[in-house]
């Protein structure tokens, strides 16, 4: 019956609401002067495709023609991918957080028509939402200087937070004692019986774990590792891993890792695919190659677009209900598998263990094999026949049910993690599918995603890229090149690594503080805004800072090791305070403490030495590779004919070349 002006957008999520009675508009300059042309307020509102209570919020309230009616006459309505435009969704998430003190999707923010915010909130039900709306209308109506005021306030309060963000700081030496009050201070929320934090809802967040596991190792904390490995294993037999197909959800709503909110996104599965490459390398737990394997696959199969771009996520819900696709009764457990039932049952938790609602099991891993083998009486291999037998034939029924919705817009973002997680994955398990999805991904980056001039797209859908390209595009970019150049050996990625950091240093960078804005100049927001704490991904200001660190190791650029020096001394009381909001700064706060590494391999042999070396885990090092000569001054005069030489560097000093890996380790070991 209706269709409004979002059926010319592309984002799946503004898709879904290009039939309600609302007159929605998608973010751009022009709404904005239409609204101080009709001296309307404007509401933002933000979700995202896989977003379980956007959905609701739009059944109950856009999809009603009353409250429409109401929406129409009184406001420009705003609908906002957050993950297309990361950047609206900031400032007034901050605005709403500031007012309420929370946060969450749907995001529904009231502005004045200049975009100043005035209120807000998230999820509102259906009679709620009509008393704001006529409330705030009537105030902006009857009484617009009061309103003015509200604006007036709020943006302040917002300028102050962006103040606060960018404080000014006093350099100080780097310590130990820094990193080892961050793990004392957040030892205190480690639950180290079900792994992850002592609270509900457990977000995985790799890169806490990322650190946790380079500390760990480089201070030999034993306790600390068992914490990082019993959550790994937690989360890997948990119901937040799908079991049968592969790949992780958002979050678990529980503290056991067992009910997932079952919405999948690229950008977790990418982190954590990269996080389990790095645990498998220090513990060669076969469980996490298996995680790491089937994860891909599972990305292979629904993300992998025929242009080499990951799509987006795959929605919480199918048929309108959570979880539908997920989710088994045990009639038809039974009926499917016969007699491999009782024992797919004791390894998938058919019992209390697994209940879920409505006579639903979730698949939870048992972790104790032995007592199964012992119960059944039957060989390890026999299990993993049995339990692959079974996965087959559940899969195949899965996929008679109706899919969750995909988002299939490709982020550039999301895709850089991803590019890194498919080199991370071929460097650890030598298979070269993923190395060919590597390099695939990484081309359609650069020819799709980065312009003649370096700047680069947000989002790209049906053979167009659009939307100027955020810090986080950058700062992940960047990374994922430098690990395409380390599979690849072409200087080519290392040097576009470069070029890429540098214009973020042009039309990012903020000599004020030291730290990079979000958004670049064009950005016309009321606020440019700077994000340092890491959250479920990284900040942007602390990647953007290790990518300074290693290019200046690379193309010894002591400037850029300065400015990434100068980042991180702000952030020093943050990771004593906060260690899980500052995961990533502390990351390199190590790297800086400890002693970094160049390896250099030049030579024929090069991949095969750098596979050896790589089957290590040594998280403080950058590799330089080649198999002949190269343009990096860190590699001028290194390579002798007929030979594949290793040379252990640091601090711009290199220790005699030796061409065997367990030379080379041996080098690391009595130098550190």
């Amino acid at each position: 019956m209706y269709t409004n002006e979002l059926i010319r957008e592309s984002s799946p999520y503004l898709l879904q609401h290009a039939h309600n009675p609302v007159n929605w508009v998608a973010w751009n300059e022009s709404v904005l002067e239409k609204a101080k042309k009709e001296n309307k307020l404007i509401l933002v509102s933000v979700g995202y495709s896989a977003c379980h209570w956007c959905h609701v919020m739009e059944h109950e309230s856009f999809e009603d023609e009353k409250v429409a009616e109401i929406m129409n006459k009184h406001f420009i309505c705003i609908k906002v991918d957050r993950e297309e435009r990361p950047d609206v969704d900031t400032l007034y998430m901050t605005a709403v957080q500031l007012m309420s003190g929370q946060g969450g999707w749907p995001l529904n923010c009231f502005a004045l028509p200049d975009g100043r915010p005035i209120y807000g909130g998230t999820y509102f039900r259906k009679e709620q939402w009509i008393n704001i709306l006529l409330n705030l209308s009537g105030l902006f109506e009857e009484n617009p200087e009061k309103v003015m005021q509200y604006a007036t306030e709020l943006t302040n309060g917002l300028h102050q937070t962006e103040l606060i963000n960018t404080k000014q700081f006093e350099t100080k030496p780097f310590h130990k004692e820094v990193l080892e009050k961050c793990i004392q201070n957040w030892e205190k929320r480690f639950d180290n019986e079900l792994g992850g934090p002592k609270k509900a809802p457990k977000f995985p967040l790799p890169n806490n774990y990322s650190f946790l596991l380079k500390y760990a190792h480089q201070t030999n904390d034993q306790k600390l590792l068992k914490h990082v490995v019993l959550t790994l294993n937690k989360m890997a037999c948990g119901g937040i891993y799908d079991q049968l197909g592969g790949g992780f959800a958002r979050y678990s709503v529980d503290i056991e890792w067992k009910v997932p909110h079952f919405e999948k996104m690229l950008y977790d599965n990418a982190q954590l695919v990269t996080l389990y490459c790095e645990a498998y390398r220090l513990t060669k737990n076969e469980l996490y190659q298996q995680i790491v394997e089937e994860t891909l696959s599972f990305v292979e199969k629904e993300w992998l677009s025929k242009e080499n771009g990951f799509f987006s996520a795959l929605d919480a819900d199918s048929e309108g209900e959570e979880g539908k696709y997920y989710v088994w009764t045990e009639e038809e457990l039974e009926n499917l598998l016969g007699k491999d039932f009782n024992i797919f049952s004791d390894y998938y938790g058919i019992n209390d263990i697994g209940y879920w609602e409505h006579e639903n099991y979730i698949l939870v891993r048992n972790e104790n094999v032995s007592e199964i083998l012992l119960k059944h009486q039957i060989t390890s291999e026999e299990l993993n026949v049995l339990i692959s037998r079974c996965k087959t034939i559940l899969l195949k029924e899965r996929e008679k049910r109706i899919k969750p919705g995909l988002d299939d817009k490709i982020l550039t973002c999301w895709n850089a993690l991803m590019c890194k997680a498919y080199a991370e994955a071929y460097l650890t398990f030598k298979n070269s599918n993923y190395k060919t999805i590597a390099l695939k991904n990484a081309e359609f980056l650069e020819q799709k995603m980065i312009k003649k001039d370096l700047s680069m797209f947000r989002t790209y859908k049906n053979g167009k890229a659009k939307i100027n390209g955020f810090l986080d595009d950058y700062a992940f970019t960047i990374d994922a090149f430098i690990h395409i150049y380390i599979i690849s050996r072409d200087e080519k990625w290392l040097n576009l690594s470069k070029d890429l950091c540098d214009y973020a240093i042009k039309n990012f960078y903020n000599p004020e503080s030291g730290l990079f804005f979000y958004t670049d100049l064009s950005n016309k927001l009321i606020l440019r805004t700077t994000e340092t704490s890491d959250n479920v991904i990284p900040a942007s200001n602390s990647q953007m800072a290790i990518n300074l660190f290693k290019l200046g190791k690379y193309f010894n650029n002591s400037d850029y090791e300065e400015r990434s020096v100068k980042m991180l001394g702000r952030f020093t009381e943050e990771i004593v305070g906060y260690g899980s909001g500052y995961s990533n700064w502390a990351s390199l706060y190590s790297y800086l403490l400890n002693n970094y590494y160049e390896v250099c391999i030049v030579g024929k042999a090069v991949d095969e030495k750098l596979s050896d070396l790589w089957n290590h885990y040594i998280p403080n090092t950058i590799f330089v590779v080649a198999a002949s000569g190269s343009e990096l001054d860190i590699m001028k005069e290194r390579f002798v004919e007929g030979k594949t030489l290793i040379y252990v560097c640091k601090n711009k000093a290199c220790l005699l070349p030796v061409s065997e890996v367990k030379e080379a380790l041996k080098q690391l070991e009595t130098s550190s």
